[in-house]
């Protein structure tokens, strides 16, 4: 079986010094290898097809016959590495906390270590009833939430 720490270095070392990022690389049985790649800008079909090549291009098919596919993580997929929360600051995104009511807001700032997201800040806004005022007014919260309270963050999809 080929070893997905293998085919996680192979992208790695391609993608080096240049704006994509491997999100995630399983290989799952019958050597079915599936990576997620992403870009700072935007992933391009381009940018798969040339990080397929090369996986293919450093494997004997004659040793280990496998299936390769490569693409985007997809907007509905959980953030998983420090590189996607970097270019998602100033962003609108989803936290599900591990207890507690989903929070949407504007993702503020990261804490980091060892290229690890340990916390995040986002700030949050609604219409609250506020003590003796009739209508409810706009209050924005900062929230500082830390990474092992996380379920998971999602981005938010706006057509602006």
């Amino acid at each position: 079986m080929i070893d997905s720490r293998a085919v996680h270095k192979l992208a790695n070392e391609f993608l080096e010094g240049g704006s994509g990022f491997v999100v995630d690389v399983k290989v799952l049985s019958g050597n079915v290898i599936k990576i997620a790649l992403e870009n700072d800008e935007r992933t391009s079909i381009k940018d798969c097809v040339a990080l397929s090549r090369h996986i293919e291009g450093s494997f004997d098919r004659e040793e280990a016959d496998f299936s390769l596919d490569v693409g985007s993580p997809g907007l509905d997929q959980p953030l998983k590495v420090l590189r996607q929360y970097l270019k998602l600051i100033g962003q609108q995104v989803a936290v599900q906390p591990i207890e507690g009511k989903k929070m949407v807001g504007e993702l503020v700032s990261l804490e980091e270590e060892d290229g690890m997201v340990q916390g995040l800040v986002l700030k949050t806004r609604e219409k609250k009833r506020i003590e003796g005022r009739k209508a409810k007014q706009w209050v924005e919260e900062e929230h500082k939430l830390q990474a092992s309270d996380i379920e998971w963050t999602k981005v938010i999809i706006s057509f602006k």
